[in-house]
């Protein structure tokens, strides 16, 4: 049993020292795109913002949609049906904006989840005249410059989309604060073309790379709208630029169920868009967890039979200290390109440090549920993901 721990542990000490190298080397390309200067290009954009429910802040988070620093953006925003409870805020918004808000009711969902429908719904019913698309989630706020900085990389031609992720900002209680913890670990695979993928919450691409990818026919039977997005774009060969400037600050509330279903259903569209990836992180993930249970295991059984085992306790222990370094540097980061929430941040700095070695824990238990069923909850709805191209819906 020691045995296996010490190849445990050694294998994941030069892991975690590669990890604390690769996360160094993500915060210098953050630093060099906050470094960029912002650009010029300012074409006619639909900013398209799929709806479900009310939640906290909703209000304003549209708000902050609708009041953009941009010269000339028309807000989309697109439900199943007008007895959405969220429908009343989007009148409301479309009410007291100044800039012209459409608003979009799609139906209900029939073989793709109710966000790909209200996407396709919204996409198909747009005017010629709006020659870049932007997609945004209903959760976060983004700053006034948000929209502007998404669309100026798209006057290169060669770029395909820009993209960003989202940082949750912890409410209340320890599940809230793991939950910020274990969507901050996903930050830091964005930044290099080959890993790059699109986030529903903030992609941006030109209208005719759009059709040229043939993005609605990706999406036509597709649980996730993102992942589906980003296939299109790979197979079209075109690249995907990450934006850390522009990353959506989002609160995060959480209890146990709602976490587990959270992330669950994060791990199984990773399973059936990207099996790849998926098959890595359970590799990695799994090496960590065994190596802390079997540690802690160790341990324990030496204190039974009243036994020494600082050295194995002192190798535990660097395990979890590279995994809450690499937090930190991530969280340092985030601080630096989300400057409005910097205060917060490091106010809170501890949920993205030490809760960063509990966070392979969770991917764990979630990407061995992955492996055991491809049935998720999102908003209402019970999916089952047959593949890429094929959803069920199982219930309402």
């Amino acid at each position: 049993m020691e045995t296996a721990f010490y190849l445990l542990a050694g294998v994941q000490v030069l892991l975690g020292l590669y990890g604390l190298w690769q996360v160094f080397a993500w915060w210098r390309r953050v630093r060099q795109a906050l470094q960029m200067p912002a650009g010029l290009y300012t074409p006619r954009v639909a900013l398209v913002c799929p709806l479900k429910g009310l939640e906290p802040g909703l209000e304003a988070n549209l708000q902050a949609l609708a009041t953009q620093d941009y010269p000339d953006y028309e807000l989309v925003l697109v439900l199943a049906s007008a007895h959405d409870p969220a429908y009343p805020v989007a009148r409301q918004v479309a009410a007291t904006s100044q800039r012209p808000v459409q608003i979009v009711l799609a139906g209900e969902p029939s073989g793709c989840s109710e966000k790909v429908n209200n996407l396709r719904a919204a996409v198909e019913q747009l005017g010629p005249d709006r020659s870049v698309l932007v997609f945004a989630d209903s959760d976060g706020r983004p700053g006034r410059r948000w929209l502007a900085q998404m669309v100026a990389p798209l006057a290169d031609p060669k770029v395909g989309a820009t993209t960003t992720f989202r940082w949750l900002l912890p409410g209340s209680g320890f599940w809230s604060a793991l939950g910020a913890a274990w969507n901050a670990s996903i930050l830091s695979l964005l930044g290099t073309p080959e890993q790059n993928f699109c986030w529903g919450g903030g992609t941006a691409l030109r209208r005719e790379v759009f059709e040229r990818a043939r993005v609605l026919e990706f999406w036509r039977g597709a649980a996730s709208d993102d992942w589906a997005l980003t296939r299109a774009l790979r197979a079209a060969r075109l690249p995907i630029v990450f934006l850390p400037q522009c990353l959506v600050p989002s609160a995060a509330q959480f209890t146990l169920p709602s976490l587990l279903e959270f992330t669950r259903r994060q791990v199984v569209l990773t399973r059936v868009y990207a099996p790849g990836l998926w098959f890595r992180a359970l590799l990695l993930h799994g090496c960590y967890t065994a190596t802390v249970l079997l540690g802690l295991w160790v341990l324990v059984a030496r204190a039974v039979q009243g036994g020494t085992a600082l050295h194995i306790a002192l190798l535990v222990l660097l395990v979890l200290l590279l995994s809450a370094l690499r937090g930190l540097v991530r969280l340092l980061a985030v601080a630096e390109a989300l400057r409005s929430e910097q205060p917060q941040l490091l106010q809170q700095g501890w949920v993205w440090t030490f809760l960063a070695p509990v966070v392979p824990l969770l991917y764990t238990w979630n990407l061995l549920g992955a492996a055991a069923s491809r049935r998720i909850r999102w908003r209402g709805y019970t999916y089952e993901i047959i593949s890429p191209n094929q959803t069920r819906i199982v219930a309402r």
